[in-house]
């Protein structure tokens, strides 16, 4: 997400940063640059320009090209006007005074619906809410029936799927039925069109007239760039959107419609899928989303996710064993962890979450999936013995192992070389944490997937 416009920018204001004086030419061959990065991206030619005269605008200021370090005072403005460019603050979610809070989702068939309308599920029951799920496509074949599955995996109950197609009739028993059940929120899974045709927006303002919703949120295919705000201006215009789930951006999504939506339509981007797992709904904060465009990381949206998919127990039985001094980090131990850090997705997304974390390090880091699953068929192939004391592994063992996992004996050979390695450095860690701040965490993964 973001990644080659953020490339982009990068390298333009690393330019200025390294500049000790700044004219107005020298901030107008950078802020071409800028421009053609945007429209790469597929950013709203209007909403490109806007901004750049904005930036430009105060750029020209006598405080900042005549300040000490023009450069920063540049970024600083550039992500400033960012964050305005995305929707400058986030929305507080709204509550219904009277539960359910009832959350139409509406949009286009394929632009996932349905998987967001379990992924919202999910995310509103670990808040603490005790969410609903109503399956309104009676036209899409098994949609409901995927909507269900959906649910039993997230844990959320399904409240009512389609008898027929009527669906205002439905949404309404739906939302009764919500209030006798106690839950606290009703996700409507409204069903879509190939496009935006008549047809379906009538059924939509009837749906709305019925159960008026607190929240409508248009769920749109990121990837569509310019296109999805053309869509979410038709859904507005019919029914008024209260904010938009933009999904599909962890894939080859430019970033054209999370720049250009807000200031289009005034309408907030409130989620953003980032992959296919019940867990991959991020809220999107224009701060946050900024700093990551801006390559400054975003250390609030790693601790974020750590909490989300981190076992805590199993972390605090890795820090105690640390801290105590009590038993070596084995093979177990660190197979726990691969599977720690594979719950909250690939390294090189974690680090482009952390700032300071140049491109030549996530190079380094690109780790194909695959080699965390070799990993993981090594150490499965050895006994509780083998794992607990890696040191009895001699020829036959590891040639044993090697034909359990299907992977050649010199990756066997690598990984156990590898691993005595980072035991002796997680030895040291153990000697150091305790005049450390804040405990440890997983081991350094890059160095064994290398």
């Amino acid at each position: 997400m973001f990644e080659r416009l953020g490339d982009r920018l990068d390298g333009v204001l690393k330019k200025f940063r390294q500049r000790g004086v700044i004219t107005e030419k020298m901030l107008d061959e950078g802020l071409r640059e800028v421009r053609r990065a945007l429209l790469e991206a597929d950013v709203n030619f209007r909403v490109a320009r806007n901004f750049l005269d904005k930036v430009k605008t105060r750029s020209l200021g006598e405080d900042v090209l005549k300040s000490v370090r023009p450069g920063d005072q540049i970024v600083k403005i550039v992500h400033d006007e960012l964050v305005a460019l995305l929707g400058e603050t986030m929305p507080e979610p709204f509550e219904a005074a009277v539960p359910p809070t009832v959350i139409m989702l509406v949009g286009l068939q394929g632009s996932g619906k349905t998987t967001t309308a379990a992924k919202l599920g999910r995310r509103l029951a670990k808040d603490g809410g005790r969410p609903g799920l109503v399956a309104c496509d009676p036209y899409r074949p098994a949609a409901a029936d995927q909507l269900e599955v959906l649910a039993g995996k997230v844990g959320v109950p399904l409240l009512a799927r389609p008898g027929g197609e009527d669906m205002a009739a439905l949404a309404s028993e739906a939302a009764g039925a919500g209030r006798k059940s106690g839950v606290t929120h009703l996700v409507l899974d409204m069903a879509g069109r190939l496009q935006a045709d008549e047809a379906l927006m009538d059924e939509l303002r009837r749906v709305k007239d019925a159960v008026e919703p607190h929240e409508i949120f248009l769920v749109a295919d990121g990837m569509t760039g310019q296109e999805a705000v053309r869509i979410a201006e038709g859904f507005h215009a019919a029914v008024g959107l209260t904010g938009v789930v933009l999904t599909k951006m962890d894939g080859d999504a430019r970033g054209g419609a999370a720049l250009s939506i807000y200031s289009v339509l005034g309408v907030p981007i409130r989620f953003v899928g980032t992959g296919e797992r019940p867990e991959d709904l991020t809220v999107f904060d224009p701060e946050r989303m900024a700093g990551r465009i801006l390559q400054m990381g975003d250390i609030v949206g790693l601790v974020e996710r750590a909490q989300q998919t981190i076992d805590l127990g199993e972390t605090e039985r890795l820090q105690k064993k640390l801290l105590t001094g009590r038993g070596e980090f084995d093979l177990s131990d660190f197979l726990a962890s691969i599977q720690q850090i594979q719950k909250m997705g690939p390294l090189k997304g974690l680090l482009k979450m952390m700032p300071g974390v140049d491109a030549r390090m996530l190079d380094q880091a690109d780790v194909d999936p695959r080699r965390v699953r070799h990993l993981e068929a090594i150490i499965l192939s050895m006994t509780p013995e083998e794992r607990r004391r890696p040191d009895i592994l001699n020829g036959s063992r590891r040639a044993r192992i090697a034909k359990g996992s299907g992977r050649p004996v010199h990756e066997v050979n690598r990984l156990i070389k590898q691993f005595r390695e980072m035991r002796k450095m997680m030895k040291q860690m153990g000697k150091l944490m305790p005049q450390m701040m804040g405990g440890g965490g997983p081991p350094d993964l890059s160095r064994l997937m290398s």
